[in-house]
């Protein structure tokens, strides 16, 4: 299970996040919550997804896929808006063949909230980062 680089919205420091933590991840500098962004695969979806606290937006992309070339920045900005309320994690389709088994993902990119292990929304193809936001207000609750 990976971590990933995020830079702090508020101070600019380099932070490392875990895949997947107990609590909401923080700035070591200033303890702002950072946007969560996260990968997983077939072997630590469970982990990251599914036993996550925070509701989980779960990006089914592919590397070949213009269009979730396109929705990545607007969901990374939906994260960064979302911060300390909402974890993003992408899950690359071709490395990752059982979870797109198992949600049987027919189009790229598929979208989908997680929230206490279970799938509460999904949605395929790309959109701006308003009508994501929405989106993810609706099944959530403003408060996500």
């Amino acid at each position: 299970m990976g971590a990933t680089i995020i830079e702090c919205p508020n101070c600019g420091s380099r932070n490392r996040v875990p895949g997947a933590a107990e609590g909401v991840p923080q700035c070591g500098k200033c303890h702002r919550q950072l946007p969560w962004l996260a990968d997983a695969g077939d072997e630590d979806f469970a982990d990251v997804v599914e036993r996550s606290r925070l509701p989980v937006l779960v990006d089914m992309w592919a590397t070949w896929c213009a269009p979730c070339r396109q929705v990545s920045p607007a969901l990374e900005q939906v994260a960064r808006e979302l911060a300390g309320r909402l974890k993003l994690v992408k899950v690359d389709v071709d490395r990752a063949p059982k979870m797109s088994q198992r949600f049987s993902v027919q189009a790229v990119p598929t979208l989908m909230i997680v929230q206490n292990g279970d799938v509460t929304s999904r949605r395929a193809g790309a959109a701006p980062a308003p009508v994501l936001r929405q989106w993810v207000d609706d099944v959530v609750g403003s408060r996500a």
